[in-house]
């Protein structure tokens, strides 16, 4: 659950959503260090992989400590059944050095991912997703074309909405079945990611 320090955090944030990235758009390949064994992890396609999840989620959000017990159990079940988890933080650490790799590091461990937490230092990752906030999910199908993008669920830090990961699990389940991908979608909503300010990207700062 929360802590009262994030849910205090929480009030004092502006709220952002998804950009929700064209449905069919392909995965934007990416090379970044996972924080745990200090290698260099690829995204590629992999022929006995159906789907790849990419997760842009950093530490200190609320929205997403909100997700922590139960965000990674749920994930690990994927991982033997073709689905590749990345998760990302692109966040400024100069800023907020609670979301540095080595504090990474501990979350990854302290919350058991089964899956690599990469740091996007340079900030292109997220960019070339249009990552907007944090938590902002990403799932391709095995030809890497967008089949889901936005929210876990409809849970939000402070509310009495449990945590259940209805759609974004349930998209999963869509994928793995062979069904078309979920008609409603909607955008995940979270603390926006914290842009170095020669990294804010035109659709963050509305610029043309």
């Amino acid at each position: 659950m929360p802590s009262s320090l994030a849910k205090n955090k929480l009030e004092i944030m502006v709220a952002t959503h998804s950009c929700m990235l064209p449905i069919g758009t392909e995965a934007p390949i990416f090379e970044l260090e996972d924080v745990c064994s200090g290698k260099i992890v690829k995204l590629q396609k992999n022929e006995e992989s159906k789907g790849y999840l990419v997760a842009f989620i950093c530490n200190h959000s609320p929205f997403v400590i909100n997700l922590l017990h139960h965000l990674p159990v749920q994930l690990n079940k994927f991982l033997n059944e073709g689905i590749e988890i990345f998760a990302i933080s692109s966040n400024d650490v100069d800023k907020y050095p609670q979301d540095s790799p080595a504090e990474m590091k501990k979350v990854s461990i302290e919350h058991q991912f089964g899956f690599p937490y990469l740091f996007d230092k340079s900030q292109q990752v997220a960019t070339s997703y249009t990552a907007a906030c944090t938590p902002d999910f990403f799932l391709f199908d095995g030809n890497f074309k967008l089949f889901y993008r936005g929210r876990y669920d409809a849970s939000r830090p402070g509310s009495t909405e449990p945590v259940t990961g209805k759609d974004l699990l349930g998209a999963i389940r869509c994928l793995l079945s062979g069904s078309t991908a979920p008609e409603n979608q909607l955008p995940s909503i979270g603390c926006n990611i914290k842009w170095r300010p020669d990294r804010e990207p035109n659709y963050f700062t509305r610029k043309p």
